[in-house]
Protein backbone atom coordinates (compact mmCIF):
# COMPACT_ATOMS: atom_id res chain seq x y z
CA UNK A 1 0.00 0.00 0.00
CA UNK A 2 1.59 3.08 -1.13
CA UNK A 3 1.56 5.99 1.17
CA UNK A 4 -0.61 8.92 1.03
CA UNK A 5 2.22 11.38 2.00
CA UNK A 6 4.23 13.23 -0.69
CA UNK A 7 8.01 11.86 -0.51
CA UNK A 8 8.82 15.96 -0.50
CA UNK A 9 7.07 16.17 2.97
CA UNK A 10 7.89 12.53 4.29
CA UNK A 11 10.22 14.10 6.43
CA UNK A 12 7.81 16.14 8.08
CA UNK A 13 6.40 13.02 9.34
CA UNK A 14 8.33 12.25 12.18
CA UNK A 15 8.89 16.25 13.65
CA UNK A 16 6.66 16.72 16.47
CA UNK A 17 2.38 17.70 15.85
CA UNK A 18 3.23 21.24 16.25
CA UNK A 19 6.04 21.39 13.49
CA UNK A 20 3.97 19.60 11.07
CA UNK A 21 0.74 21.55 11.55
CA UNK A 22 3.20 24.79 10.35
CA UNK A 23 2.64 23.47 6.93
CA UNK A 24 -0.18 22.46 4.83
CA UNK A 25 -1.13 21.27 1.39
CA UNK A 26 -3.60 23.12 -1.21
CA UNK A 27 -6.18 20.33 -0.63
CA UNK A 28 -5.96 20.92 2.92
CA UNK A 29 -7.03 24.32 2.82
CA UNK A 30 -9.07 23.67 0.62
CA UNK A 31 -11.09 21.15 2.53
CA UNK A 32 -10.39 23.14 5.49
CA UNK A 33 -12.59 26.15 4.10
CA UNK A 34 -14.86 24.52 1.63
CA UNK A 35 -13.47 25.88 -1.55
CA UNK A 36 -11.80 24.46 -4.57
CA UNK A 37 -8.04 24.29 -5.11
CA UNK A 38 -8.58 26.25 -8.05
CA UNK A 39 -9.75 29.22 -6.08
CA UNK A 40 -6.40 29.30 -3.61
CA UNK A 41 -4.59 29.56 -7.02
CA UNK A 42 -6.21 31.92 -7.77
CA UNK A 43 -5.82 34.04 -4.87
CA UNK A 44 -2.12 33.13 -5.26
CA UNK A 45 -1.87 34.57 -9.21
CA UNK A 46 -3.28 37.58 -7.56
CA UNK A 47 -0.84 37.52 -5.29
CA UNK A 48 -2.70 37.40 -2.00
CA UNK A 49 -1.17 34.24 -0.55
CA UNK A 50 2.64 32.99 -1.21
CA UNK A 51 2.82 29.37 -0.71
CA UNK A 52 6.40 27.93 -1.39
CA UNK A 53 6.99 25.13 -3.80
CA UNK A 54 8.84 22.21 -3.06
CA UNK A 55 9.39 20.71 -6.69
CA UNK A 56 6.24 21.56 -8.08
CA UNK A 57 3.97 21.32 -5.35
CA UNK A 58 2.68 24.11 -3.28
CA UNK A 59 3.25 24.56 0.19
CA UNK A 60 1.08 26.95 2.43
CA UNK A 61 2.60 27.91 6.10
CA UNK A 62 0.45 29.08 8.84
CA UNK A 63 0.83 32.96 7.74
CA UNK A 64 -0.93 31.23 4.19
CA UNK A 65 -3.38 29.94 5.89
CA UNK A 66 -4.61 33.22 8.23
CA UNK A 67 -4.03 35.43 4.86
CA UNK A 68 -6.43 32.93 3.14
CA UNK A 69 -8.84 32.84 6.23
CA UNK A 70 -8.98 36.87 5.76
CA UNK A 71 -9.59 36.96 2.14
CA UNK A 72 -12.75 34.60 2.34
CA UNK A 73 -13.59 36.45 5.27
CA UNK A 74 -13.50 39.66 3.45
CA UNK A 75 -14.94 38.31 0.03
CA UNK A 76 -18.13 36.73 2.50
CA UNK A 77 -18.64 40.46 4.07
CA UNK A 78 -18.13 41.57 0.61
CA UNK A 79 -15.13 43.60 0.13
CA UNK A 80 -13.62 43.63 -3.28
CA UNK A 81 -9.98 41.52 -3.73
CA UNK A 82 -8.75 44.91 -3.95
CA UNK A 83 -9.78 45.95 -0.77
CA UNK A 84 -8.29 42.80 0.81
CA UNK A 85 -5.16 43.01 -0.75
CA UNK A 86 -4.49 46.59 0.46
CA UNK A 87 -5.61 45.24 3.91
CA UNK A 88 -3.05 42.75 3.54
CA UNK A 89 -0.26 44.79 2.14
CA UNK A 90 -1.00 47.18 5.12
CA UNK A 91 -0.53 44.46 7.78
CA UNK A 92 3.57 43.87 6.14
CA UNK A 93 3.81 47.69 6.09
CA UNK A 94 3.17 48.51 9.51
CA UNK A 95 4.01 46.77 12.73
CA UNK A 96 1.77 48.63 15.42
CA UNK A 97 -1.49 47.51 12.79
CA UNK A 98 -2.98 51.41 13.29
CA UNK A 99 -2.79 51.99 9.53
CA UNK A 100 -4.26 48.62 9.24
CA UNK A 101 -6.67 49.55 12.19
CA UNK A 102 -7.50 52.89 10.51
CA UNK A 103 -8.59 51.30 7.07
CA UNK A 104 -10.59 48.68 8.21
CA UNK A 105 -12.88 50.75 9.85
CA UNK A 106 -13.16 53.10 7.37
CA UNK A 107 -13.65 50.27 5.01
CA UNK A 108 -16.19 48.68 7.77
CA UNK A 109 -17.98 51.89 7.56
CA UNK A 110 -18.24 52.41 4.31
CA UNK A 111 -19.58 48.86 3.54
CA UNK A 112 -22.48 49.31 6.53
CA UNK A 113 -23.15 52.31 4.93
CA UNK A 114 -24.09 50.85 1.11
CA UNK A 115 -25.60 47.58 3.16
CA UNK A 116 -27.91 49.73 5.18
CA UNK A 117 -28.92 51.87 1.73
CA UNK A 118 -29.48 48.38 0.52
CA UNK A 119 -31.74 47.18 2.97
CA UNK A 120 -33.78 50.19 3.16
CA UNK A 121 -34.33 49.63 -0.90
CA UNK A 122 -35.13 46.39 -0.39
CA UNK A 123 -37.53 47.11 2.66
CA UNK A 124 -39.40 49.47 -0.15
CA UNK A 125 -39.26 46.95 -2.76
CA UNK A 126 -41.09 44.39 -0.45
CA UNK A 127 -43.66 46.68 1.07
CA UNK A 128 -44.50 47.24 -2.80
CA UNK A 129 -44.50 43.76 -3.88
CA UNK A 130 -46.44 42.97 -0.74
CA UNK A 131 -49.23 45.98 -1.97
CA UNK A 132 -49.40 44.30 -5.19
CA UNK A 133 -49.83 40.98 -3.81
CA UNK A 134 -52.37 42.22 -1.70
CA UNK A 135 -54.30 43.73 -4.54
CA UNK A 136 -53.99 41.05 -6.97
CA UNK A 137 -55.81 38.30 -4.67
CA UNK A 138 -58.11 40.60 -3.88
CA UNK A 139 -58.70 40.95 -7.47
CA UNK A 140 -58.74 36.89 -7.64
CA UNK A 141 -60.98 36.49 -5.17
CA UNK A 142 -63.79 39.01 -6.52
CA UNK A 143 -63.37 37.30 -9.83
CA UNK A 144 -64.53 33.93 -8.42
CA UNK A 145 -67.36 34.86 -6.26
Amino acid sequence: MRSSIPKRMKKQVNKPEAQTADLFAITELAREFGISTRAIRFYESKGLIFPKRVGGTRVFRRRDRARLQLILRGKRLGFSLKDISEYLSLYEADNSQKAQTEMLLEKVNSRLDLLRSQKKDLETTIDELTEIKKLADEQLSQKSD
